[in-house]
Parts: C-alpha cells; structure tokens; sequence
C-alpha cells in the first residue's frame, strides 16, 4: 500500500507533467497558427497584389516581415489604453468621492468673507512676519 505523502507526490508529478504538457501543446499551437497566418498573407499577396499593383510576388519569410511590420506599425490589438482604465476605476467605484462633503457642505462657507475682511487678513500677516522672522533669524 501507499501511503499518503506518496499518493501526494504522484497527484503533485501528474498535475506538473499535464501543465508541462499543456504549456507545450500551447507553444506548438501557437506556432502552427502564427505560420498559418504567414502562409495565407503571402498566398493573399501573391493572389492580389501583382494583378491590382503590380508589385512582385513576395515568399514567405518576407510575408511574415510584411506581418510583423504591419503589427508594428498598426498596434498588436492590446486595446486598453490608459483611458479605458479610468472608466474602470469609475464603474468599480461610482460613489467615492473624496470632495463630496465638501462640496454640499456650504454652511461652513456662509461667513467666509467677511470673516476674512475682519481676521483673515491680520491672521495671515501675523503668519508671513512669524515665517519670515524665523526663516531670517
């Protein structure tokens, strides 16, 4: 009989060697796809380009290139720019707002200016002359 730190072990190989495996069978797909797509842009070049343009008949490797350049040049389609990501934030959290209370709350705001005519003035003075008395002396 096995014991359990064995069963655990093999539970743990299989579960390494079945994502070995799918990592690898993802790699080949991959491959095989992006080849694909290199064969069908060349047969597409070849097809149209010389009757509309008349440009030469390209191979595959400068097929691919034409591919590539163009992903360059047009974007690799990752589409979630800095903007997207804003609106994100504003779906996830639509209520917080860290100025909302101050902004319905004009009651503190009703005396503003003439406390400001009456002290405001003499308090910020007193406060410049403190400032500069320490920064000078």
């Amino acid at each position: 009989m096995k014991s359990n730190l064995e069963k655990n072990m093999e539970k743990s190989v299989q579960h390494y060697v079945y994502k070995a495996f799918k990592i690898l069978l993802f790699i080949l797909l991959g491959l095989a796809i992006a080849f694909l797509v290199g064969y069908i842009v060349m047969r597409l070049w070849n097809w149209l380009m010389p009757d509309i343009f008349g440009l030469p008949q390209i191979d595959y490797w400068k097929a691919v290139g034409i591919l590539l350049f163009s992903k360059i040049i047009f974007g690799f389609g990752g589409g979630d720019g800095p903007g997207n990501k804003k609106k994100n934030k504003r779906k996830k959290f639509p209520k917080f707002d860290p100025c909302k209370p101050l902004r319905n709350d004009f009651s503190k705001w009703k005396h503003y200016d003439e406390f400001w005519k009456n002290e405001g003035e003499e308090a910020y003075k007193d406060y410049v002359a403190r400032n500069e008395s320490i920064n000078n002396g």
